[in-house]
């Protein structure tokens, strides 16, 4: 097969290849983005695959970085991009079911086209638009079916994460898992709890976040790899997922974690997310989320939700209402919004410093508990964030506490 027409990021990237080339050596664009180039999606990144060794790459071009040259990679600066070539290589023995104990920089294609994970990720694309297809990854392309490259226990074996990786890709591609494939995820799944929680805390959001998540989500149950995910041992809960709308895509990752997490039973992601040692600003905003999910149950949002949880938790949280056919008011939102008078309490017209001035308050709870009751008022519209209303509203507390 032949690419008649390289994409842009290629077409840029076509002078490294001619370069290395004309220094004697082989060089194509492998791994995903020569599948995206044939499937007409839009391509991430550029790799670039070489017979020359680490060093000789080096004395091909002028400006380079070593950015993983124990593996073969090497960073080649040119013409304004950047571009990471790495020598065609074998893996050793892999001694934690991720990363090989060694590998050896070969000369043949053929023997690192090898090593790669499924068919439909061991192409290799010559710069004259050739494609080089030694597993029979177009046939699988054309099937819609992803199929591990060789012995699939042996890749699994050698790498679990490449069963979550099977998964996700079923969830961006549509594509079916081959039955061999599949039965030998089942069987390796367990090397999950092997693999950093980091690394599949990746891929599984990419799954979630794809617009066939549905067909990955189904597969990572049928192949039983959930109770080796933290928190997932409740596979009926899991399965609650699967009864939105056939189509439905989550808007971003908050709403797709936060969801599960509902399903799973967690009102606190914070518990749940710890154990996946994400960010703290991402373990809050799905907390935020399920604060707000929680509350829209028990009716319509109000202003101090909506200051307290934020408009993009509402609105994820409507999103969902909406996805299961339950009653919607996105406008209520938005009026709530627009009436809004302060966002942060830094919004407020004055300070706890200038009240305690102008009214000889020393520090300590009682100004804490009057700004907080002035910072409520205001949400909630009682009270005009003015410095005259705020002080008009702090003499009449006063005046009010002096009667106590």
């Amino acid at each position: 097969m032949r690419v008649e027409k390289m994409p842009a990021e290629f077409e840029k990237a076509l002078p490294i290849l001619q370069k290395i080339r004309n220094s004697g050596y082989e060089a194509y664009f492998v791994g995903g983005s020569v599948r995206d180039v044939l499937l007409n999606r839009h391509i991430h990144d550029v790799d670039i695959a070489t017979s020359a060794y680490p060093a000789e790459t080096k004395q091909i071009f002028e400006h380079t970085i070593d950015i993983g040259i124990e593996h073969g990679t090497v960073l080649v600066l040119e013409n304004g991009g950047e571009y990471e070539v790495t020598t065609f290589r074998t893996e050793d023995v892999y001694v934690d079911y991720r990363r090989p104990s060694h590998v050896n920089f070969v000369r043949q294609l053929s023997e690192d086209l090898l090593r790669r994970d499924f068919t439909i990720n061991a192409f290799a694309l010559a710069d004259d638009g050739n494609v080089i297809d030694l597993h029979g990854g177009l046939v699988d392309l054309e099937a819609q079916v992803l199929r591990a490259v060789g012995n699939p226990s042996e890749r699994f074996n050698e790498d679990a994460l490449r069963i979550m990786r099977g998964l996700r890709f079923a969830a961006v591609l549509n594509f079916d898992l081959e039955s061999k494939t599949f039965a030998s995820m089942k069987e390796h799944a367990n090397l999950l709890s092997k693999i950093s929680i980091e690394r599949i805390f990746i891929e599984l959001d990419k799954l979630l976040t794809a617009d066939f998540w549905q067909k990955g989500f189904r597969e990572l149950l049928a192949i039983e790899a959930y109770p080796y995910l933290p928190g997932f041992t409740d596979k009926t809960a899991l399965a609650h997922l699967l009864a939105l709308p056939a189509g439905f895509k989550f808007t971003n990752s908050v709403q797709s974690w936060g969801y599960l997490a509902y399903q799973l039973g967690y009102r606190d992601g914070k518990f749940l997310l710890k154990k996946w040692k994400v960010s703290r600003d991402f373990s809050t905003a799905v907390s935020k989320f399920l604060s707000a999910y929680d509350k829209r149950l028990k009716g319509d949002f109000s202003s101090e939700d909506l200051y307290n949880l934020g408009k993009s938790s509402l609105t994820l949280v409507e999103e969902m209402f909406a996805a299961q056919n339950l009653e919607t008011n996105f406008e209520h939102i938005s009026v709530l919004d627009e009436q809004l008078q302060i966002r942060t309490r830094k919004d407020i017209a004055v300070s706890a410093g200038q009240i305690m001035t102008e009214f000889g308050i020393q520090p300590g709870p009682q100004i804490g508990q009057l700004f907080h009751q002035i910072e409520l008022e205001i949400v909630k519209g009682q009270l005009q964030n003015t410095p005259q209303e705020i002080f008009n509203y702090v003499k009449g507390y006063h005046k009010h506490g002096d009667n106590d």
